[in-house]
C-alpha cells in the first residue's frame, strides 16, 4: 500500500505557504502597484527571479544562506535555536520565495487596473488607506485575489528541486509528494510513483477549473 504521508506534508506545506504569502503579499502588492521608482523595480524585479531562476539554483543558495556551520543560518541556531536546513520549517521558508510572484504577481496587476478614482472616492467618505484597500479595493479584485492563492497553492504542490536542496528527503519531515515520485521512479517502483502523481495531478486540475468557472461567473454577473 502506498504511502500517503508525503501527500499530506504536501498539502500542510502549500497550505501554510498561501497563508503565509496571502499575509505579506497583500501589501507588498498594493505598495508596488502605487506608482513606479527605481527602488520598487528592484524589488520587483527581485521578487520575479524565482519565475526564471533554475528551482537547484535558489535552493542552494537558501542553503548555504541557512546553513547552521555559517553566516545566517549559523547566527539562527546560535541565538535563538532556529534550524532551516533539512527541517520542515526549511521547506515553508524556500517555498515562501520560490512561489512569491504567484501570490503578489496577479494581485499587483489587478490593482494597478483599478481606476484610481475608486480610491479617491474613499478616501472622499473619510476612508483611511487601510480601510480603503480592505473594504473597496480588494472586494474588486476577488477574481485576481482567488487566482493569485490558486497558484501559489498549486506551484507549491509541484516544487521539487528547491525544497530537496534545503529540506533533503527526510520521511514525515521533507519528504513531499514530489520528491516521493522522484524515489518511486528511482526504485522502479511505478505504481506508487503513479499513485502520488494521480492525486497531485487531481488537486491541481480541480483547484485550476474552480479557478477558471468562478472568473467565468464573475465576468458575467452585473457590477454590483
Amino acid at each position: 500500500m502506498t504511502d500517503l504521508s508525503p501527500i499530506w506534508l504536501t498539502l500542510k506545506l502549500a497550505g501554510i505557504t498561501t497563508l503565509l504569502l496571502l499575509i505579506a503579499g497583500l501589501p507588498v502588492a498594493w505598495w508596488l502597484s502605487k506608482g513606479r521608482s527605481v527602488f520598487k523595480t528592484i524589488i520587483e524585479a527581485v521578487i520575479t527571479m524565482p519565475l526564471v531562476l533554475p528551482p537547484s539554483v535558489l535552493g542552494f543558495y537558501l542553503l548555504l544562506a541557512f546553513s547552521p556551520q555559517r553566516g545566517v543560518g549559523k547566527w539562527l541556531n546560535d541565538v535563538f535555536g532556529l534550524r532551516f536546513v533539512f527541517s520542515f520549517q526549511g521547506l515553508v521558508l524556500a517555498s515562501f520565495i520560490y512561489s512569491m510572484p504567484f501570490m503578489i504577481g496577479p494581485i499587483k496587476s489587478a490593482l494597478q487596473q483599478l481606476p484610481a478614482s475608486l480610491a479617491q472616492a474613499s478616501y472622499t467618505l473619510g476612508k483611511g488607506k487601510r480601510e480603503t484597500f480592505l473594504k473597496v479595493l480588494l472586494p474588486n479584485i476577488k477574481p485576481s485575489l482567488l487566482t493569485a492563492m490558486v497558484l501559489t497553492f498549486a506551484h507549491t504542490l509541484g516544487e521539487f528541486g528547491v525544497v530537496l536542496m534545503i529540506g533533503g528527503n527526510i520521511p514525515n519531515v521533507t519528504r513531499v509528494a514530489s520528491i516521493a515520485v522522484y524515489d518511486s521512479v528511482e526504485r522502479m517502483d511505478y505504481a506508487s510513483a503513479n499513485t502520488y502523481s494521480l492525486i497531485l495531478f487531481s488537486i491541481t486540475f480541480v483547484m485550476v477549473i474552480t479557478v477558471f468557472l468562478y472568473n467565468k461567473y464573475q465576468a458575467k454577473s452585473p457590477l454590483e
